[in-house]
């Protein structure tokens, strides 16, 4: 992607079924756990570079020892950081009496982070506040073991305002506006209330308080408690938790938004936002890793038993579109298939902007994540060349010179690299612009690839936001190389409306799509359905969410989509182009038709998954109209 934003947090879980001897005996390490809670976030860092967390709860520690240890990170390299620091726990132990190494009940009685439940979460904030109380996991103590309660998650909810109300009603006073605040407050209160109802039970069948505290560890019913803890949310959701007893789950919201994976053998539960990370770290068969399916958790309670169990009643799967064009790794199976796909795809569309002169076209792509959508373009345009070859030779073989079927024989694409990303380079200047003369080097290009003026280049780019890294630095690079034409291709569609269900695009202004939609009405004198789609949305802030629809489609109405690219073709253009730019996006039927099991495209076509996203969507658009700069949840 051209233009970088921040999304999708990564969480990671493992629960380890057997005593740490069983690890260190088959596997030489009482470290299991933590190795590979380690590669699980390590495979999984391109979720989140703004800090990481991991939390761990011993089981079965007698009274006065610690048994939940949490320790988070905002250093450049966080995953690292943590993991240095756990691992500086054990230096002393190596380099003075090794051999504790190998005593797993030592280990785990007087050294923190040996325990059998282990979480970890690698944090993008999307809004909140970079500190090191806005990385996860999140923490929630008492005194009593069932209350204590650690969460982590890649989630957003539209309703916080809602959320909070009922916290207030419930006679909490939260400490701060926020989603994480609510949905820890919102489980802790649920799981308050469990222990309560049991303690009461358990005291009227006359146990005595210690006997209650182990039955009670033995009896919380997880899935009510998640039941009734996430009856009102309504956004996009995976989430972690684990209670002090060594009870945990990973819970997915009702339109399955938010990925969620897991295996588990008679050695280990696990689980993560990324099915690769699964595969790498466990060496475990595509196959054999699932899906936590929407609306449901998977519980693993503290003897062992696992069990999928369905909190909210499942809606239509919408599961997030981004995640298999851009911001899912593509190693796993399908996404790889799906990003190849989504290129083939679009060949048709190219070969025609192109007038099917392949002796005079260029096909490259916008590092690094366009890669793989810009394999299967190649694939499309080699289907043609393939076709037009066998048509050719079958009608017209008998007319062609040797020249001509040499000609016909040697048709292939021309494939180069021609934008070149220097990762190093910084943007450190704060004058505006001598920023933007940075930004306009951070892309550099290969020169002499291109016959001057006379070559068209394609470029595809697995998506556009903003078009801001096109304007400012790829248009202009590869101009220098003098093409009579740049074509942007875009494997995704029309960004129009925000995300609020985890991914960092919740401002209408950020949108090229969205301003070339205000240039097309302004310049054609329908300024007035500007006015008529602020006073709709205005008005329907006032109505419950259930109620509201997304009345800026509006503002798209009145064009078709290539009369839109045309417009966004000349706002990215920079002043002293010499070379035509046209801009090709993917549709939304071809989108589908590439992933279709993962059919959430809200910030595509407006349709959102939750009641909440129409009031999202319309108070963006309030915010844009009145020059508030803010989030519109």
């Amino acid at each position: 992607m051209s233009d970088q934003i921040k999304h999708e947090c990564g969480i990671a879980f493992i629960r380890l079924l057997k005593p740490l001897s069983y690890y260190q005996q088959k596997y030489g390490t009482a470290l299991y756990g933590l190795n590979k809670l380690y590669l699980l976030m390590e495979k999984q860092h391109n979720r989140g570079q703004d800090g990481a967390g991991i939390a761990t709860i011993k089981l079965d520690m007698k009274p006065g020892s610690r048994y939940i240890s949490r320790y988070r990170s905002m250093a450049s390299n966080a995953v690292a950081d943590i993991f240095e620091y756990v691992q500086n726990k054990f230096v002393d132990i190596q380099e003075n009496t090794p051999e504790l190494m190998q005593d797993t009940e030592w280990l785990k009685n007087n050294v923190s982070f040996i325990g059998e439940v282990l979480m970890g979460h690698l944090r993008y904030g999307t809004h909140g506040k970079n500190s090191i109380e806005n990385c996860h996991p999140f923490l929630r103590q008492n005194n009593w073991m069932t209350r204590n309660l650690v969460i982590a998650g890649n989630f957003n909810m539209t309703n916080v305002d809602e959320l909070l109300e009922q916290l207030y009603e419930l006679g909490q006073h939260p400490k701060e506006k926020a989603d994480t605040v609510t949905v820890l407050e919102k489980i802790g209160h649920f799981l308050d209330d469990e222990n309560q109802e049991l303690f009461d039970e358990y005291k009227k069948e006359g146990h005595d308080n210690v006997a209650i505290t182990q039955k009670i560890a033995d009896n919380l019913n997880i899935a009510n408690i998640l039941r009734r803890s996430a009856k009102t949310w309504d956004g996009g959701y995976s989430i972690c938790g684990m209670v002090g007893n060594g009870d945990s789950f990973i819970m997915r919201d009702p339109a399955g938004i938010r990925p969620a994976y897991y295996y588990y053998d008679d050695e280990i539960v696990v689980a993560a936002s990324e099915r690769p990370a699964l595969q790498t770290a466990f060496n475990i068969q595509f196959k054999d890793v699932k899906e936590i399916d929407p609306g449901h958790a998977l519980i693993i309670k503290k003897n062992g038993e696992v069990s999928m169990e369905q909190f909210r009643e499942p809606t239509e799967r919408l599961s997030c579109s981004f995640e298999r064009i851009y911001f899912s790794k593509g190693s796993d199976v399908e996404i790889y298939r799906e990003r190849k796909q989504l290129g083939r795809l679009l060949s048709d569309k190219i070969l025609q902007a192109v007038n099917y002169d392949l002796k005079n076209t260029v096909f490259s792509f916008i590092p690094n994540t366009a890669e793989v959508a810009f394999f299967g373009m190649v694939d499309g345009v080699q289907r043609y060349v393939r076709q037009h070859q066998k048509d050719t030779l079958l009608h017209r073989k008998e007319q062609l010179s040797d020249e001509q079927l040499d000609e016909l024989l040697s048709m292939a694409p021309r494939v180069e690299k021609l934008a070149v990303k220097d990762v190093k380079l910084r943007t450190f200047i704060t004058q505006d612009a001598d920023r933007s003369e940075m930004v306009a080097h951070v892309y550099d290009t290969t020169y002499g690839i291109i016959n001057n003026h006379q070559d068209t280049l394609v470029a595809l780019d697995d998506s556009i936001v903003r078009g801001t890294t096109l304007k400012q630095s790829i248009i202009k690079i590869v101009d220098r190389l003098h093409p009579k034409k740049i074509i942007i291709v875009s494997s995704a569609p029309q960004i129009r409306y925000p995300d609020c269900y985890g991914i960092d695009m919740s401002r209408m202004g950020q949108f090229v799509a969205f301003d070339a939609a205000i240039q097309l009405l302004t310049e054609r004198g329908m300024w007035q359905i500007i006015e008529d789609v602020y006073t709709k949305c205005k008005a329907s802030l006032l109505l419950p969410k259930e109620e509201i629809i997304n009345h800026v489609k509006e503002i798209y109405k009145p064009f078709t989509p290539e009369e839109i690219s045309a417009k966004i073709a000349q706002i990215i253009t920079p002043k002293g182009t010499v070379a035509e730019v046209e801009v090709i996006y993917q549709s939304l039927e071809n989108l589908h038709e590439a992933c279709p099991k993962n059919k959430g495209d809200w910030y595509f076509s407006g349709n959102y998954p939750t009641p909440g996203g129409n009031k999202v969507v319309n108070k963006a658009f309030v915010n844009w109209k009145e020059g508030n700069n803010q989030r519109a949840y």
